[in-house]
């Protein structure tokens, strides 16, 4: 398991499956390995009758900066194959137990989209869930194009995943993306007390409502799949070519 990816199981009986991203360095950019490192920690946790809640957490100033891009592009250039990221939405997207979220600073393109498959997720006042898939050419992706709209309305969620407006931690609450936001000294603290909550709360009758509030899962996974076919066509394009021409350019 990647060392980039912590699991813990936490709680009195060990009630709580934490899976938290530790690549602070690298801003927690996500590669293969951690993306493998996560879907493993959701389906044990799943399929382990002691886990209540699965968490998601990151570290002091990154949830996480997406996709490590020199690992994304060996995919998407064909040097290398991989459903590692597939496996994880997947995995992510088809979880019957709850799955709770803090953010601190950066939540930046699957870093953000991770957020709507969580049922409350916490965010410091000024996090920034920025989604720049057009800018580099390519669409949205995790259901983001399904489950933003549904959650925020057309305009909200065109201004996020089509203009790649950033949202701050105030602004994504304040447009239902999110549950709440809080001081960076409370966010774990009211991550871990939410999820012990509902860890508390009768488990059969907690999954039955959970499955009534959230969309149809077949749905999900059609839009996922739809949104991938589209992703992997644009990648191939001259436009993202440039795109990523440019912004590699930048980072040196």
């Amino acid at each position: 398991m990647s060392d980039h990816i912590l699991i813990e199981r936490a709680g009195d009986a060990g009630e709580l499956n934490i899976i938290r991203f530790n690549r602070p360095e690298k801003k927690n950019a996500i590669t293969r390995a951690m993306y493998a490192a996560m879907a493993k920690a959701l389906v044990d946790g799943d399929a382990d009758d002691t886990v209540r809640v699965h968490v998601l957490l990151g570290t002091p100033g990154a949830f996480s900066s997406g996709n490590d891009m020199q690992d994304f592009m060996a995919v998407a250039m064909g040097a290398e194959k991989g459903t590692e990221v597939l496996d994880f939405l997947g995995a992510l997207a088809g979880v019957k137990k709850p799955v709770v979220s803090g953010v601190d600073g950066l939540a930046i393109g699957v870093g953000a989209t991770i957020h709507l498959h969580c049922d409350m997720t916490f965010a410091t006042p000024d996090s920034r869930f920025h989604t720049p898939f057009v800018d580099l050419a390519l669409v949205p992706e995790a259901a983001s194009s399904l489950l933003v709209p549904l959650a925020i309305g057309h305009q909200r969620a065109f201004a996020l995943l089509a203009a790649g407006i950033p949202f701050s931690g105030e602004e994504a609450e304040r447009a239902g993306l999110i549950f709440k936001t809080v001081p960076a000294a409370e966010l774990e603290p009211a991550v871990l007390a939410t999820a012990t909550g509902l860890a508390q709360k009768p488990p059969k009758a907690l999954a039955l409502a959970r499955r009534l509030i959230k969309p149809d899962p077949d749905q999900v996974m059609e839009r996922m799949r739809e949104e991938a076919d589209l992703f992997a066509k644009q990648l191939k394009s001259a436009e993202a070519l440039s795109a990523f021409q440019a912004f590699m350019a930048r980072k040196k």
